[in-house]
């Protein structure tokens, strides 16, 4: 299993303070099938723990996501800026997974290259295969 950030939820993870370990260990709960929210289309939206907090006070994810072998983390929000994504952004979510998850391994190495995408590590965890 790889584990990517989109640029914007790069961003986004560093203001908030959001550890490469928080990102894998929700991948590791989805891994286990222990999901938040799946919202159909290789898009699932997980919770992850605002540092010295838990898990409902945290923030929540999108992530592009296909069992076993990507996740893309792309989009985050805390639950007190918003309820929820709206449908126009779930259904664009939704088309980007298409793409996303479609990526041959050597155009999403371009696309790191190109600073697109980074990939999570945390030395300390293995997400099971």
């Amino acid at each position: 299993m790889r584990v990517f950030k989109n640029a914007w939820f790069e961003r986004f993870a560093r203001k908030q303070g959001i550890t490469e370990k928080a990102l894998l260990t929700a991948i590791i709960r989805a891994e286990q099938g222990l999901i938040d929210a799946d919202l159909g289309g290789g898009v699932i939206k997980q919770r992850v723990a605002r540092p010295g907090q838990g898990k409902s006070g945290g923030f929540r994810t999108i992530i592009l996501y296909r069992t076993t072998e990507r996740a893309f983390f792309v989009y985050g929000f805390s639950k007190n800026e918003r309820d929820n994504i709206d449908d126009g952004e779930e259904v664009a979510f939704k088309k980007a997974a298409g793409y996303v998850l479609g990526l041959s391994d050597t155009h999403l190495a371009e696309l790191i290259d190109q600073k697109q995408f980074t990939e999570v590590h945390d030395h300390d965890e293995e997400i099971p295969e």
